[in-house]
This record gives C-alpha cells, structure tokens and sequence, in this order.
C-alpha cells in the first residue's frame, strides 16, 4: 500500500512539473492548421522525444551529481528551493506566447518535446530523484504515468480548451503550482532535517 502511494505521489509531482494543462494553449496555436489526426501522431511523437529525454536525465544524473560531489542534503534543499520557484511561476505565470509559427513544416523536438514537456524543471527534478533511497522502478513507472496523464491531456488539447477556456486552464494551473508549493516545502524541510541530523 505505501509503494501505490508513493508512486502515485511522484506521478502527481512529475505531472505538475510537465504541466500539461499550462501547455495546453500552446500546443492548440502550433498545430492549429494541421489535421486533427497528424495533429495526435504529432503530439505522440513529441512525447515520446520528450520521455526519452527525461529517462536520459534521470539514468545519468546520479553520475553528474557524483561528479559534482553534491550532498544528498543539498541536492533535498535545492530540489525544494527550485519546485518553489517552479510553483511561484504557475501560481504568478509569466506571459506565455501561444502565437508561435512554423514556417518550414511541423514541428520537430523544439518546442512541443523540449522545453514545453521535458523542460529544465523536469529534468532537474529526476536528476535530484536519482540520488535519493527511492527504487529506480518505482521513479520510472511514476514517470510514465505521469507521461501518460500528460500524453492524454495534450492529445486532447483542442476540446480541453473548448471546455475550460483561457480562464478555466488559468485557474488549473495556479490550482497545480499551489500543490505544488507544498511540496517543495516538505521538500525542503526534509533536506534542513537531514542537515542538522547529519
């Protein structure tokens, strides 16, 4: 029973930090002039740049942290000083511009795969989640699952924003990032715990 809520834990953090409905806008104005079928195999190819990347990061990022010779108590401060920052950015988003054009064709890696999905907030949280005592599988299957929770919401993104609106995807956003605050505050106090303990 704690393994499940563990990993329903992480997917609904690695969920957060791909923040699928905040992208939502985005990828609705890139693939606005295609087909809605080339439109989902578009967006499934582009998640599965993305995942790749993101098992990249977390495969090597022990070995960069190691090569960093960074604490675990450092990597647990940092990790939750960085999802507070990440959680102040959806709470008060900047403005984001959803009037992107692509001249030369689809879209290919930049910016539906990277940064809009596997961007640095990810990546930087499953190269903090590879030094920590969590089983590797356990850190993999809640980032498919969150993968697959975001793949969905994207593939749907034209009938999301239909239903929402532009103040319904607002509102789910800073809904998102203030759960999220939470967590990098446990976060964050878990790596001063471990600090002093240590």
């Amino acid at each position: 029973m704690h393994t499940l809520v563990q990993i329903f834990s992480l997917a609904f953090s690695f969920t957060l930090l791909m923040d699928p409905i905040g992208n939502v806008p985005i990828y609705v104005a890139v693939l606005k002039e295609l087909p809605t079928r080339r439109q989902r195999i578009i967006v499934l190819r582009e998640m599965f740049i993305a995942l790749g990347t993101i098992l990249l990061f977390y495969v090597s990022g022990d070995r960069i942290l190691d090569a960093l010779s960074v604490t675990p108590e450092t990597i647990q401060i940092s990790g939750g000083i960085i999802l507070f920052i990440i959680a102040l950015r959806m709470i008060f988003p900047p403005s984001k511009d959803t009037s992107v054009e692509f001249s030369g064709g689809e879209p290919f890696i930049v910016p539906l795969a990277i940064p809009l999905v596997a961007g640095p907030t990810i990546l930087a949280a499953v190269m903090i989640y590879s030094q920590k005592e969590i089983a590797p599988f356990l850190v993999i299957l809640a980032l498919f699952l969150a993968w697959l929770v975001t793949t969905l919401i994207l593939i749907a993104s034209t009938s999301i924003e239909k239903i929402l609106g532009k103040r319904g995807i607002v509102a789910c956003e800073r809904l998102m990032g203030f759960v999220l605050t939470l967590i990098a505050l446990q976060m964050f106090l878990e790596g001063i715990k471990q600090f002093f303990v240590s």
